[in-house]
């Protein structure tokens, strides 16, 4: 079961409009290796598992990564939710923005839509354990910014 507590894990509070930025971390929100991916894999993972403890593990982890997706979504959406008409044509946000408009819409950096087919769950503890760790290793390698979470992105 879960429980869902009404306040981020970390408050975001971002002042300026940023689409180039927001282009970007969008990736982190439904990209290859994003928080909504993990957090599905993760909680998938769990039935499989053979080894209760790791089973509850999964289970914390993919909850987790829930509460990372509410907070990269609450990023991006501080980073668009005042644009204006010329920023969003000058930083290549118009395409993002015909489409979902102030929207927070799981996409990589690419505009590829998220698709379950990012993400494996094969069923094999240890192919599992290792399809999780290269994909947060992609992340932190890929997203610095994401390894500080206390320190301010802007």
């Amino acid at each position: 079961m879960f429980v869902y507590e009404k306040k981020l894990q970390y408050p975001v509070k971002i002042k300026n409009c940023n689409p180039k930025l927001a282009s970007i971390i969008i990736s982190q929100y439904g990209g290859p290796d994003g928080e909504l991916g993990a957090s599905l894999r993760y909680l998938s993972q769990r039935y499989s598992m053979p080894y209760p403890e790791l089973k509850g593990l999964l289970t914390d982890i993919g909850t987790e990564e829930l509460g990372h997706l509410e907070m990269v979504g609450t990023i991006v959406h501080q980073l668009t939710r005042k644009l204006t008409d010329e920023q969003r044509k000058a930083d290549g946000f118009a395409q993002y923005f015909v489409d979902h408009t102030q929207s927070v819409y799981p996409q990589a950096a690419s505009g590829t839509p998220w698709s379950a087919a990012m993400m494996q769950v094969k069923g094999d503890p240890i192919t599992d354990l290792a399809e999780d760790m290269g994909a947060d290793a992609t992340t932190a390698k890929e997203q610095p910014h994401f390894q500080k979470a206390r320190k301010p992105l802007i």
